[in-house]
């Protein structure tokens, strides 16, 4: 059994958290504008658009949960995820700078295809998106769906024991394969890893014991 395998086996048999999971989205970037890929980059701002999508993220939360709730903040160490977290902190009255960041949260590597624009890789004859899915096909040199799904899993092994509610602010397609782990979804044909529904950027879903109900539908666009 390789790596990746031994550690999806291992995290399959925990138990799901009795605290609840907000998992966030982040909102619109330049790349997203752009039409860009952006992958692991370190940081694309949020365009007007995503700064927006954060607002609406924030309101419905305070709506949900009210001032200050107890709440640990957890996101991926990427410049659109922090400034994402650090609106809807600002509506929950919460401290962004206790927020814990971890680079198992991040985007899926993007590889060779790293910053390129989607129209050009498709002008190569280039299958970027999979229609079916709305999935990125793994790139030349890019992380696949098991490496994902393995270090997702890693993170929910190691944080078992946090307690009470959070909020993780993530990415499309990390999102995707996490809500995947912890709703116990099947593997997709041909991914070797499970991926959640596709939701658009500035989404947000609560994660209760193994169940997934949407919180808030974000106005971003839907593919990675």
């Amino acid at each position: 059994m390789d790596s990746n395998a031994q550690k999806l086996s291992q995290t399959a048999n925990i138990s799901p958290r009795s605290g609840r999971d907000y998992i966030a989205r982040h909102g619109e970037t330049v790349f997203n504008a752009a039409g860009r890929l952006q992958g692991e980059h370190p940081h694309t701002p949020l365009t007007r658009a995503g700064f927006a999508q954060a607002e609406e993220m924030g309101r419905a939360l305070r709506t949900k949960l009210g001032a200050k709730p107890v709440l640990t903040l957890w996101a991926s160490p990427t410049g659109r995820a922090l400034q994402t977290l650090a609106v809807i902190a600002e509506h929950l009255e919460l401290d962004w700078h206790g927020a814990k960041t971890d680079s198992r949260l991040v985007e899926i590597g993007t590889g060779d295809w790293a910053g390129r624009y989607y129209a050009d890789l498709a002008a190569e004859g280039l299958k970027v998106v999979d229609r079916a899915t709305g999935l990125l096909h793994p790139a030349p040199n890019g992380e696949h769906y098991p490496a994902i799904a393995a270090r997702v899993s890693g993170w929910l092994a190691d944080t078992q024991d946090d307690p009470g509610d959070r909020l993780v602010i993530m990415h499309g397609i990390s999102s995707r394969v996490l809500r995947g782990v912890m709703t116990g979804a099947p593997e997709l044909p041909g991914y070797g890893a499970p991926a959640a529904p596709g939701l658009p950027q500035g989404s947000l879903v609560l994660i209760e014991r193994g169940q997934e109900t949407l919180v808030h539908r974000g106005a971003g666009h839907a593919p990675a």
